[in-house]
């Protein structure tokens, strides 16, 4: 696995929420060019002038900027838009919902509530909690953004300093769950309730009821139209809580074995596969660094799936990463040996062992392989999430 042009994070299975597929119309298509082209004044002037044109804020946030952020991370995977264009596309739509916020169709009087909106420690896409943040003050919240990376101890202390109704946790990166679940536990003792949102979670919100959140939404509109029916089950007059008890499969140790032994893990697959892919021997130092973070990064997404005890976890992420390489000319088959080589590592841990099967069996299904293919390396995949969600 050697470098190449990509984001530095891959994404989850699924499209982040809050984030629509939809074209969005004529304003999306100006907003579309200016960020393409990387024209952050062009892009303020095409809102700008929709609003002032007497253009609803909710409806250009979510069906123009979103729309473009969901096109930029397309863009990305399809290998036609570069990892400095992708964050410069994205700094550019984040000065886009500023200026929308800032206008004064936007400026209205909080008179339902107050909501934290923050997103999980570890987690800096903060745009779709951003575009959450400015619905709910449309509709009439009062609203602290405390935007990405906002560690647990931090966020209680703001709980207990302002008293909220709720708190909305963003995540898009599969691999802060158990983060995310210490935080929503957190939350919840400290009298708040949660509604979890974000491509973390799952398309159907799978892992925010595993992990005990009050609410799920899987867009900022339905999130608002939640919060807007009354109080979250939960919050201070909640019964008390037992997260062990959703999951179960954690009293078998796999997640914390993998876990703890991960440096180790990353090393020795390193190790095994310059010693079975002799390419990979005049490897830069560093190339070896940039291939041994990949390691790091597939290990995480499966010490992930061994925590919520869910193997599509692990497969969507690794056949994400295989159309990923696709587009960049690399067969999939690249990720082949580090599977196996984990494998082989992990005979004692049969969660670990199915849920490596089942990730190959995926692969071999998406990508069937070439026969007779000699053993190449190629890019590393990419880390992390969806680029620009």
């Amino acid at each position: 696995m050697t470098t190449t042009p990509r984001s530095p994070a891959a994404p989850p299975p699924s499209p982040a929420a809050g984030i629509p597929e939809p074209a969005g119309g004529p304003v999306a298509e100006l907003l579309w060019r200016a960020v393409s082209a990387g024209d952050e004044y062009a892009a303020t002037a095409a809102v700008l002038a929709a609003l002032d044109a007497g253009a609803d804020p909710e409806s250009l946030l979510l069906e123009s900027v979103a729309p473009v952020q969901a096109r930029v991370g397309r863009e990305w995977a399809a290998n036609r838009m570069t990892v400095a264009q992708e964050h410069a596309a994205t700094a550019i739509n984040d000065r886009v919902v500023a200026a929308v916020a800032h206008h004064p169709a936007s400026r209205g009087r909080p008179d339902r509530g107050r909501i934290t909106v923050a997103c999980v420690n570890g987690e800096w896409h903060a745009l779709p909690a951003r575009l959450l943040a400015e619905v709910l003050r449309l509709r009439g919240w009062r609203v602290d953004f405390l935007g990405a990376q906002v560690p647990a101890p931090h966020l209680i202390a703001h709980l207990h300093l302002t008293g909220p109704d709720a708190v909305a946790l963003s995540s898009s990166i599969p691999t802060r769950l158990p983060t995310a679940h210490a935080t929503i536990t957190a939350c919840q003792a400290a009298g708040t309730p949660v509604l979890a949102g974000g491509a973390a979670f799952g398309p159907d919100g799978r892992y925010a009821r595993l992990l005990g959140a009050d609410a799920w939404a899987a867009d900022a509109r339905s999130a608002a139209a939640r919060l807007a029916e009354g109080p979250l089950a939960g919050g201070r007059a909640a019964p008390v809580r037992h997260p062990a008890d959703r999951l179960p499969h954690l009293a078998d140790q796999e997640y914390t074995h993998v876990t703890r032994d991960a440096p180790r893990l990353v090393r020795d697959t390193l190790a095994g596969l310059e010693a079975r892919i002799p390419a990979m021997r005049g490897y830069t130092d560093a190339q070896r660094r940039h291939t041994a973070e990949d390691i790091a990064h597939i290990v995480d997404f499966l010490a992930t799936a061994l925590y919520t005890g869910d193997p599509r976890l692990f497969t969507g992420f690794l056949t994400w990463t295989g159309g990923i390489l696709t587009a960049r000319g690399v067969p999939a088959a690249t990720l082949r040996p580090a599977l196996d080589r984990l494998a082989g590592m992990l005979g004692d841990f049969p969660r670990a062992l199915a849920t490596l099967d089942e990730a190959r069996r995926a692969l071999d299904t998406a990508f069937p392989p070439a026969p007779a293919a000699p053993e190449t390396t190629g890019p590393r995949p990419p880390r992390g999430r969806r680029p620009g969600s």
